[in-house]
């Protein structure tokens, strides 16, 4: 059986983790995430992530009218 050598150590001095905080943002991260790119000319068109969505609510409630309005015919 070969031994299995040491790692060599490969953290930096200036990097110093003594105050963080364990598990900081573990259970945001369990609920999942959800982050998508926009191209830059969509992203013009908003100027934050709340008109966006109300944009994106606003065409979800239209589609939905829409497609029950075809499947009543």
């Amino acid at each position: 059986m070969k031994k299995l050598k040491a790692k060599k150590e490969t953290m930096l001095a200036e990097y110093d983790f003594s105050s963080g905080t364990k598990g900081k943002y573990a259970k945001l991260y369990k609920q999942g995430t959800n982050l998508i790119l926009l191209e830059p000319d969509v992203a013009e068109a908003f100027p934050d992530s709340k008109s966006v969505n109300d944009s994106l609510r606003a065409l979800a409630s239209i589609i939905q009218v829409r497609s029950k309005a075809l499947a009543a015919n």
